[in-house]
């Protein structure tokens, strides 16, 4: 693993480095690179493209820098599989007194304040006048990288947007605080450089942005051998007025709250819509395709767990495991339901 590190003045990027030497990440450095109080004798590049050449050759082994700032040398960085960007930050004025702690001569005065927050808006935000690239933030673990098109290099801004894999708020009074936070993140985690399944197919957050459901978004995906059989969101069915336009009642103005009303609701939910679009032999496995029976039954992935509504349909139709990410107020009649009929039940986090 290649850990490149960013962040702003005083954030602690130097302290997240020691960590990760100490923890046997070699460090290398650019001929420029300033660390005020180096932990280790860092292995020196010449140009960034001669730094990931050489972790390039050396995948397997672990390293960490803090000399790639530039966007350009980020996007080139973010291509390779081994590399992770880790963004520390913390309020602006803990990293004032931080300052004033470290270099109590050059933070005293109304003037090296000021000095420090135009640095400080010019790393975040970029030079005056700067557009940078805005990127729409997707509600899903590990969401698109796409380089910037930008020319130029890019504020933090636009790097966290875009670019940043993990993000490490550092409000921390004591070193040993940092550390334990450091250890709980568990940085080495594989799912943080390729998500494993369950993650994956925590795509279901992406599918409920299409929801027109007034009430909620939720999606789901149907998956049978690591395979994606269908997909469905939340909303009223085709043909109809989509719920958002006022075309279901109960969710437009009738003050129903979460699991009431719902015999007077014309939204169909996402595991519906999934199941309905699947088929009952596609997801049990059955069919004149010499399939396996139910044991080889679909995998419902959804970002919500299903009501007691969706549970029965899910059982009917052959679904052997259900893996949720946000719970609902259904979840203990769901769980019942679930049990009752042998189908696994699970909540799956990403790694923070």
């Amino acid at each position: 693993m290649f850990i490149g590190i960013v962040g702003t003045e005083c954030a602690g990027k130097a302290l997240v480095k020691r960590y990760l030497t100490a923890h046997g990440f070699a460090d290398l450095s650019l001929p420029d690179a300033e660390d005020a109080h180096p932990s280790t004798t860092p292995t020196t590049f010449p140009t960034p493209s001669a730094m990931l050449a050489h972790a390039t050759r050396h995948w397997h082994a672990h390293f960490v820098t803090t000399s790639l700032t530039a966007h350009a040398d980020l996007a080139q960085c973010i291509k390779r599989p081994f590399f992770l960007l880790l963004l520390v930050d913390a309020p602006v004025l803990l990293r004032w007194r931080r300052l004033r702690a470290k270099r109590p001569a050059l933070a005293e005065g109304q003037e090296a304040l000021d000095a420090f927050l135009a640095r400080n808006d010019q790393l975040v935000y970029g030079p005056p006048g700067a557009t940078g690239c805005d990127f729409p933030r997707v509600p899903q673990p590990l969401a698109d990288r796409t380089p910037c098109p930008s020319p130029g290099a890019a504020s933090l801004h636009t790097l966290a947007r875009s670019l940043t894999h993990v993000s490490v708020l550092n409000g921390f009074a004591t070193i040993p605080e940092l550390h334990a936070h450091l250890d709980a993140l568990d940085l080495l985690d594989p799912e943080r450089l390729r998500p494993g399944w369950d993650s994956y197919f925590m795509v279901t957050h992406l599918a409920s942005l299409r929801s027109n459901c007034m009430k909620r978004r939720v999606g789901a995906l149907l998956v049978r051998s690591h395979r994606v059989i269908s997909t469905g969101y939340n909303g009223t069915p085709r043909g109809l007025v989509n719920c958002a336009e006022g075309g279901c009642a109960r969710c437009n103005g009738s003050g129903a709250r979460s699991g009431e009303m719902l015999d007077e609701c014309l939204c169909l939910h996402a595991e519906e819509n999934a199941l309905l679009e699947a088929g009952r032999e596609r997801v049990s496995g059955g069919g004149g395709g010499g399939g396996g029976g139910a044991a080889e039954g679909a995998v419902l992935y959804c970002n919500t767990c299903p009501c007691l509504r969706c549970s029965v349909k899910i059982v009917q139709t052959g679904v052997r495991e259900v893996v949720y990410n946000l719970a609902y107020s259904m979840d203990e009649a769901s769980a019942k339901v679930f049990k009752e009929a042998g189908v696994a039940l699970r909540q799956h986090c990403p790694p923070p």
